[in-house]
């Protein structure tokens, strides 16, 4: 009987590490997990962004890192939702969040590049 309750436990805690995989949708407890998970696996998790874009090494046009947007998803800790959360990537893994409380869509949005860095959209000329 002992062997049976102790196999009983073992499998019960086996499940509980599996779902210990899911990322809370609380600021708090997703800035805690959400920098352990790479870019498939949070893809796996929460889908594809609503929107998305590449950011790339003006030298050699390589993929660096990413900006991801997702609505609605996270939960300030009054139990409101963000209207807009940003993951921020180098390479496969987040390296900032952002919590946002307006509707972000970088399609609408014109932004001025930093000093040195190429527009995606643009030519590269003779003063390149």
């Amino acid at each position: 009987m002992k062997l049976l309750t102790a196999l009983l436990f073992l499998a019960l805690s086996g499940l509980v590490l599996a779902e210990g995989d899911d990322i809370p949708l609380n600021e708090l407890g997703f800035l805690d997990q959400i920098q352990t998970f790479d870019m498939p696996r949070i893809l796996d998790m929460l889908g594809e962004p609503s929107d998305a874009a590449d950011i790339r090494n003006i030298d050699t046009g390589d993929v660096v890192g990413a900006i991801w947007h997702y609505h609605y998803l996270n939960t300030s800790e009054d139990g409101d939702y963000y209207k807009t959360t940003e993951l921020d990537f180098i390479g496969d893994r987040v390296v900032m969040v952002v919590f946002m409380n307006n509707d972000v869509e970088s399609n609408n949005t014109a932004v001025a590049p930093a000093e040195g860095v190429m527009p995606a959209d643009s030519e590269c000329t003779a003063t390149c």
